[in-house]
């Protein structure tokens, strides 16, 4: 029986972590009925109706950038992934959920009502900067910088953490999802033809890259033409992709600049030693660790399992909450979080 459960709502996806693995990982997505606004596919089922659904139909994303932007239809989706990660067999288990660095307390209680909704009872909710230092085992005792750079879909979260708690932080909505919209962009103004966003994902996928490859790649995508509305095949190459996404790049590395100016200098002394911590599905876009180390100067270690590492340091703060004394954290019951 699940005890102790992780929850990372994120943008893209939203992930379930219990019994020291991934329970479930699903898009979070939900294709509803026009009308009556009930739910009709979650999930996987939900992503591939993206712009494929009839009038009667509709697509909803209901995180937007890190943030619950329809609650209701938040509120079912989680219910049913946890129903589906955990059946009926689950007795008041203690969740720690994760959102965005430096959001309001009435954002912290959006998200606790979400998941208490979902089968929730004692629930806490923490910035995913300091679950992802739970989760790489940082000495909270000592006085020392480290930066952490998550690059979401939606977001990307950047925090310098210090004895247990996040000494400057900042969410930027520039992430792994605008890589998608420039290129489909780019596709438009060059090609004269539009893709729609499964395709543009998957053309990031298969050969984005924010560095020029040594050896030019290409892949054949699909679109319609601008002009003629028919269905059109087209070549598109690395060094294409890379020219429609370098801006979002150093977008990226100019947001960490700026939480960088923000942090005292002896953080940044440290940070300079030790390097910055690379993590979030963004992260895994071929070439990036290494275009952020070259324009910040320092070192980059990306995670082993970057999807993953906030969910991961979610679980790991419940079992240590000794350690979330620095930062005011406490494992809470909903009517604790209730604003007057």
């Amino acid at each position: 029986m699940a005890t102790e459960i992780g929850i990372d709502l994120g943008t893209s996806k939203t992930v379930i972590f219990s019994s020291s693995k991934v329970v479930l990982e699903l898009p979070s997505m939900v294709t509803v009925d026009n009308e009556t606004w009930e739910p009709v596919y979650y999930g996987e089922k939900a992503k591939q109706t993206l712009g494929r659904t009839p009038d009667s139909l509709v697509c909803v994303s209901p995180i937007e950038h890190g943030v619950i932007s329809d609650y209701d239809i938040a509120e079912m989706m989680l219910k049913e992934y946890m129903f589906e990660a955990f059946g009926s067999k689950i007795v008041r288990p203690r969740i720690m959920a994760t959102l965005p660095a430096g959001l309001t307390e009435l954002q912290h209680h959006s998200l606790a009502n979400v998941v208490e909704s979902g089968g929730g009872r004692n629930i806490s909710v923490i910035e995913g900067p300091l679950a992802i230092a739970f989760g790489l085992q940082l000495d909270f005792s000592k006085p020392h910088g480290t930066l952490i750079v998550d690059i979401g879909a939606g977001t990307t979260d950047i925090a310098v953490v210090s004895m247990g708690g996040i000494s400057v932080c900042d969410s930027f909505k520039v992430a792994s999802g605008d890589f998608d919209m420039q290129i489909a962009k780019y596709i438009r103004k060059e090609f004269n033809i539009e893709v729609g966003p499964l395709m543009a994902e998957s053309i990031k996928k298969q050969i984005g890259t924010v560095l020029q490859r040594p050896v030019e790649v290409a892949m054949v995508a699909k679109g319609r033409n601008v002009f003629t509305g028919l269905p059109e095949s087209f070549e598109i190459t690395s060094s294409e992709v890379y020219e429609a996404i370098k801006e979002t790049a150093y977008a990226i590395c100019n947001a960490i600049r700026s939480v960088l100016s923000k942090t005292d200098p002896d953080l940044v002394s440290d940070i300079k030693s030790d390097g910055l911590y690379l993590t979030g599905g963004g992260s895994l876009m071929k070439g990036m660790s290494n275009f952020i180390s070259d324009f910040c100067g320092t070192k980059v270690h990306l995670l082993d399992d970057p999807t993953h590492s906030v969910v991961k340091g979610a679980a790991a703060a419940l079992k240590h909450p000794e350690l979330l004394k620095n930062v005011n954290y406490q494992l809470r019951s909903i009517k604790e979080l209730i604003i007057e």
